[in-house]
């Protein structure tokens, strides 16, 4: 379980980051393509991933495993992929054995690339250097406009809901499994982390990629990083212009489900009516009831899904 406890002064300094990170969304993105929820949105994203990503990259998977939980080195928070690279290199000397175990512990394959990177072996550093470039040029760099757009978006509805219903509403629709304990903030999900913020206070980041429990992580200001899944998954955002805010921040098929609760509605009757997959239909109905836009409930064996007053709020607000 992740357990994050709040001080007062924690409560009142909540922000969000003011842009993704080139080298954060790189390694979100190489989690991503190990991963196997939400095939609906990300199998064909990930079968893309297999065939495209060179072999030069293959070393990152021992570094970067499916759950998330990776070493933070090698994620900084950046605001460029030369700033980040950087970064990186100037971490080599506080690397410590520790790290070194528990990376090892988890790599799939053998340990020795990763034991040469622990020594400071110039090679390995460089295959290091040579792996994040490749995979930032097949992964992140030729959507990039896609990840603002999806980052963007999720920050401009949650600052909404901020407003609208507080702190632990908006924290709360970060995840299905998550929910508030007095004021500690927990997500019912492994790994276990637990940490109290101290009045050093939380910036929250979506990520297009991660489709997993938040996960928690430091941030050169101080402060704790609060990573979670984007409202708008990378596969669901849309490649150019929107077509209207609640494409730009729904992406289109989403933004049309919703707009189709408006009457309450089954699982396939949704997917009749939009001509998509159940598979797809339930994915699209699980994110937005997470968000808080719709509402399921059982009438016999059937399933029954309709918008909430926020969803009805969000559609009128959007056109």
């Amino acid at each position: 379980m992740l357990r994050v406890h709040f001080t007062a002064e924690d409560l009142f300094n909540v922000t969000f980051a003011s842009e993704p990170m080139p080298l954060v969304e790189l390694c979100m993105a190489l989690v991503a393509a190990q991963r196997t929820d939400e095939q609906a949105v990300f199998g064909r994203w990930r079968s893309l991933v297999a065939r495209e990503l060179p072999g030069r990259a293959l070393p990152l998977f021992d570094l970067l495993r499916p759950d998330g939980d990776n070493p933070e080195f090698v994620e900084p928070c950046s605001r460029s992929l030369e700033e980040g690279l950087a970064d990186i290199r100037g971490s080599a000397p506080l690397l410590t054995p520790d790290m070194f175990h528990r990376a090892a512990a988890r790599a799939p394959g053998s340990a020795s690339w990763l034991r040469a990177l622990w020594d400071l072996d110039r090679e390995a550093w460089d295959q290091l250097d040579s792996a994040l470039r490749v995979s930032y040029e097949v992964l992140v760099a030729p959507h990039w406009a896609r990840i603002r757009q999806s980052f963007q978006a999720d920050v401009a509805w949650r600052t909404r809901l901020l407003a609208a219903h507080g702190i632990k509403a908006c924290l709360a629709s970060t995840h299905p499994a998550a929910d508030w304990s007095g004021t500690a903030f927990e997500v019912g999900r492994p790994p276990d982390y637990e940490v109290h913020l101290g009045g050093r206070g939380l910036i929250l980041m979506p990520s297009p990629f991660w489709t997993g429990r938040p996960l928690l992580a430091g941030h050169p200001s101080g402060a704790h990083l609060l990573l979670y899944p984007a409202l708008t998954p990378l596969p669901l955002s849309v490649p150019g212009p929107a077509a209207g805010a609640l494409d730009a921040l729904l992406g289109r098929t989403r933004a049309a489900v919703l707009q189709s609760l408006v009457q309450q509605r089954t699982t396939s009757e949704l997917a009749r009516d939009l001509g998509i997959s159940l598979p797809s239909a339930s994915e699209h109905t699980r994110t937005l009831r997470a968000a808080g836009l719709i509402t399921t409930e059982r009438d016999g064996k059937a399933v029954l899904h309709s918008t909430t007053a926020l969803g009805v709020d969000l559609l009128h607000s959007g056109g």
